[in-house]
């Protein structure tokens, strides 16, 4: 039998490791070093969905938050032509017109008999 000759593995090795690997990262060689420079395109073609995707969802999320924002404005539009509306049939009424014209010194009255026709 063959006896099965055990690595083991020093703190010294592994930050050797980390340290060649760090700088195979900085200077672009980590990859190459991985022997997958014929899967270059595929790994570049992920990246660009990777960071398709990213921009994608973070364009939806501004999207979400403008939307959210426009609801809440459009709430309080809501209630300002509410009371714009209230306010406009409050000052139609001829009991609060004829208040404001002697408030004004006006002598415009409500009319006591009806208009006259002059001509068809």
């Amino acid at each position: 039998m063959k006896e099965q000759k055990e690595t083991k593995w020093s703190m010294a090795d592994v930050g050797h490791f980390l340290k060649n690997s760090f700088s195979a990262v900085i200077k672009g060689e980590f990859l190459l070093r991985l022997n997958v420079g014929r899967y270059s395109v595929h790994i570049l073609y992920t990246f660009l969905m990777m960071v398709l995707t990213i921009w994608i969802s973070l364009m939806i999320d501004n999207t979400f938050t403008k939307v959210e924002k426009n609801k809440e404005l459009l709430k309080e539009m809501e209630i300002l032509c509410s009371e714009k509306t209230f306010d406009v049939a409050t000052l139609g009424k001829r009991t609060t017109v004829e208040a404001m014209l002697n408030s004004m010194g006006s002598s415009v009255k409500e009319p006591e008999k009806p208009a006259i026709l002059l001509e068809k």
